[in-house]
């Protein structure tokens, strides 16, 4: 479920909006880093302002989503969607997957800006929309366990509870608007109403068979099975792997 396994040309194909968010999101992330004339501009216009939406710039809800602050935050960020956004494309279909993204990102700026009091606060990333696909996952794990492995739900309960303990002790982050209310905007509000009916995450629905001409010469009829087992041996070392990378990816972030 959370083991990349499709190339890159592959997974351009499988989960075309997760890879339109990415490289939304990093082409951004780019101009304002290296090309200040337009990144500066486009910063500018789109991070989330207290006092701007209370001038009526009510766009700022929606574009600090595709914002990000430092090379940690767009890596941890994208990092994030590229191991646990494409599952839910799958399962939800794009249509369901673009509302819960969208749905625990907005609310989880427009609640930023219900919290923090003060006209001078302002913040940028996509945050709340990723934690609003951490709390779909965490809603399958309490209320919708055929849609979950028991393995994949405890790597959710584990990066789950690692996210929100980080949340509180790294410096500049939106605890309650972007982290919190992504959870419970993005799981437990759309839960109950888009996982009505939704099939299991399978990996094997994307898995083209080439034709086997059986000419009776050295065919082996397990061949296939062979194959498509044989990531098994390494797939407990790669979801403990990614599970570090995206800790340690977080704790540089703070750094940076």
């Amino acid at each position: 479920m959370f083991i990349r396994t499709e190339s890159f040309k592959g997974f351009l194909h499988f989960y075309p909006l997760v890879s339109i968010i990415i490289a939304v999101q990093i082409g951004i992330w780019l101009l304002t880093a290296f090309v200040p004339v337009i990144g500066d501009w486009v910063y500018y216009y789109g991070l989330g302002s207290n006092y701007l939406i209370d001038q009526g710039e009510y766009w700022r809800l929606i574009t600090p989503i595709f914002l990000h602050s430092g090379v940690g935050h767009i890596a941890f960020n994208s990092f994030a969607l590229v191991i646990f956004a494409p599952a839910l494309e799958q399962m939800l279909g794009k249509l369901r997957f673009l509302l819960v993204y969208f749905f625990a990102g907005i609310a989880a700026n427009i609640l930023t800006y219900v919290v923090e009091p003060s006209p001078t606060y302002v913040h940028v990333g996509a945050s709340g929309a990723i934690f609003g696909l951490f709390g779909l996952y965490l809603f399958m794990v309490f209320f919708e366990k055929r849609l979950i492995d028991p393995q994949n739900a405890k790597l959710i309960l584990i990066i789950s509870v690692i996210s929100l303990v980080m949340t509180f002790l790294r410096d500049n982050i939106n605890i309650a608007g972007g982290h919190i209310f992504g959870f419970i905007g993005g799981g437990f509000a759309l839960g109950p109403v888009l996982l009505k009916n939704v099939e299991p995450f399978s990996p094997r629905k994307y898995i083209r068979r080439r034709k086997v001409v059986d000419d009776d010469i050295g065919f082996d009829p397990n061949r296939w099975n062979k194959k498509r087992y044989r990531y098994k041996p390494y797939l407990k070392p790669i979801v403990v792997g990614a599970l570090i990378i995206l800790v340690l990816l977080g704790l540089i972030s703070s750094f940076l």
